[in-house]
C-alpha cells in the first residue's frame, strides 16, 4: 500500500504527486513516542557545562578573619564561607551529561509518526539542478511561491526545512544559495530530526531524499 506526497516545479507550481510507503507517511501518531524523541534531542544538545565553585575551590580564605572571641562579631573561620560575598556556592551546578538514549526501534517509530503528522506540509522537487549558480534570490523566490498570504504577511518568516543531499553534484549550489535565508534550515536525509520536522512550516525534499527515507524507515514486516 502507498500514500502520496505533492510534487512542485522550480517555480512553485503543482506537478502531480508521488507514491510513498504508507508505513512511513501514513501511520497513526504516537504522541508519547514523539515527545520522548524530542526530549532526547533537546537533552542531547545541552552542553551541561555550568559550573560553580564550592568553598574549597574559591581562592583565598585560608586565614581566620578575626579571633574567635572578644570582638562582638559573629564567629567566622573563612572569608570564603558561602554566607559571605565572594564565597563558595552551596549545592551549585557542576558539569554533567544530560543526554539519554532511546532504543533504535523507538527512534524509528518516532520519525515515522512525525513524517505521517507533517506530510501535508511536505513538498517534493525533482532536484535542485535549476540552481545553475549560487543565487539566493532564486531559492527565495521558489520558497516564496509556496507560502500562503498569511505566512507572507506574518511578522516571523516561515520556517522551512530542506531535506537534500547538498553534497551531491546536482545540488551543489543549494547550500550556498539557501544558508543565509532567515528561517531556512538545510539537513541531510539521514539526519532527520523529529524536532526540526515538527517545528517547520514547510518541508522541502528532493526525490532522492524521499527515496532514501522510504528505504531507510519503511516497515517491511
Amino acid at each position: 500500500m502507498a500514500t502520496e506526497l505533492r510534487k512542485v516545479t522550480p517555480d512553485g507550481k503543482e506537478a502531480g504527486t508521488i507514491s510513498v510507503s504508507e508505513t512511513v507517511f501514513d501511520i497513526a501518531p504516537n504522541i508519547h513516542v514523539m515527545h520522548q524523541a524530542v526530549r532526547r534531542e533537546l537533552a542531547n544538545a545541552r552542553q551541561g557545562s555550568a559550573c560553580t565553585k564550592t568553598r574549597a575551590e574559591v581562592r583565598g580564605g585560608g586565614r581566620k578573619p578575626w579571633k574567635q572571641k572578644g570582638t562582638g562579631r559573629a564567629r567566622a573561620g573563612s572569608i570564603r564561607s558561602p554566607l559571605w560575598v565572594g564565597g563558595g556556592v552551596i549545592f551549585g551546578p557542576k558539569p554533567r551529561d544530560y543526554s539519554f538514549n532511546l532504543p533504535k526501534r523507538v527512534r524509528r517509530l518516532a520519525l515515522r509518526c512525525t513524517l505521517s503528522s507533517v506530510k501535508e506540509k511536505i513538498r517534493v522537487v525533482e532536484s535542485f539542478t535549476f540552481l545553475k549558480e549560487a543565487k539566493t534570490k532564486v531559492v527565495a523566490a521558489f520558497l516564496n511561491s509556496l507560502f500562503t498570504p498569511e505566512q507572507k504577511s506574518a511578522k516571523r518568516p516561515p520556517k522551512v526545512l530542506i531535506l537534500a543531499d547538498y553534497k551531491n553534484p546536482e545540488n551543489t549550489n543549494l547550500l550556498l544559495s539557501a544558508r543565509n535565508i532567515q528561517g531556512v534550515k538545510i539537513s541531510l536525509p539521514h539526519n532527520l530530526s523529529v524536532r526540526d520536522l515538527l517545528d517547520s512550516d514547510w518541508v522541502i525534499t528532493t526525490q532522492q531524499a524521499i527515496d532514501e527515507i522510504n528505504e531507510r524507515y519503511a516497515d517491511h514486516g
